[in-house]
């Protein structure tokens, strides 16, 4: 029965790629082949900090040089261009969840690496305020880290940290409105003395969410916060 219910789906609402958005042939695929060859996660040089591209000389980003962090480490997997932006337009907006089917998975490949070494003891989505979250159906957060969590075999909580406070959408503010913005909106539920915290979202850009995020989850008592994103980009 599951079967037939999840072909009845497919033929009504076909998988498409998370790339470049067509229906994919093969169904049980989650990116088409020439999507496959052509995207590439992030290489080169990285901060050692955030993870965004620096030179070949320096160690830390212009942005982790000047300010201090309340993460630990954190890493990226593709760059956030004009075709990653649109792919998580449509997982968010419009119904492809999907697509974080694609982006989970590539976390679970190309994180490989830092996860081994980080060894979170626990999985904690960046939470959307509850208003948000019932206009968009779902966090996509929670979605990406409830899947890299299974496949790694690490327990997930989209409890501990909540977002109590509305704010303002952060893709039209520069750097410091952003940090203003985020000041005081997220709260931690419980204790995390001494655990290795791994936060998973959509994209980092200056870092002001997942500063926010991370500080209030050391105030709880985490001993370390670590993050993985699918996209990691400047602003703008």
């Amino acid at each position: 029965m599951r079967s037939f219910l999840k072909k009845c789906l497919n033929i009504l609402y076909p998988r498409c790629c998370p790339v470049c958005h067509q229906i994919l042939e093969n169904q049980k695929a989650l990116i088409c082949p020439e999507c496959a060859v052509s995207l590439k996660p992030y290489e080169g040089p990285r901060c050692m900090k955030c993870g965004k591209s620096v030179a070949q000389e320096e160690e830390y980003c212009s942005e982790c040089s000047q300010k201090k962090r309340a993460f630990t480490e954190g890493r990226g997997i593709y760059f956030y261009d004009d075709r990653m932006k649109a792919s998580l337009l449509r997982y968010k907006y419009y119904g492809r969840r999907e697509y974080g089917d694609f982006y989970a998975a590539a976390i679970c490949r190309y994180g490989r690496k830092e996860i081994e070494r980080w060894k979170a003891d626990l999985l904690v989505p960046v939470p959307l305020h509850p208003s948000k979250q019932r206009r968009r159906g779902f966090n996509q957060a929670e979605y990406l880290a409830d899947r890299i969590g299974a496949f790694y075999g690490i327990p997930v909580s989209g409890r501990v940290l909540i977002k109590k406070r509305k704010t303002k959408s952060q893709k039209k503010l520069n750097a410091a409105e952003r940090y203003r913005n985020l000041q005081n909106a997220f709260e931690a539920r419980e204790r995390l003395d001494g655990l290795r915290i791994l936060v998973i979202d959509d994209v980092y850009t200056t870092g002001s969410t997942m500063d926010a995020a991370a500080a209030c989850l050391l105030e709880a008592g985490a001993a370390q916060v670590y993050f993985l994103t699918v996209c990691m980009g400047n602003m703008g």
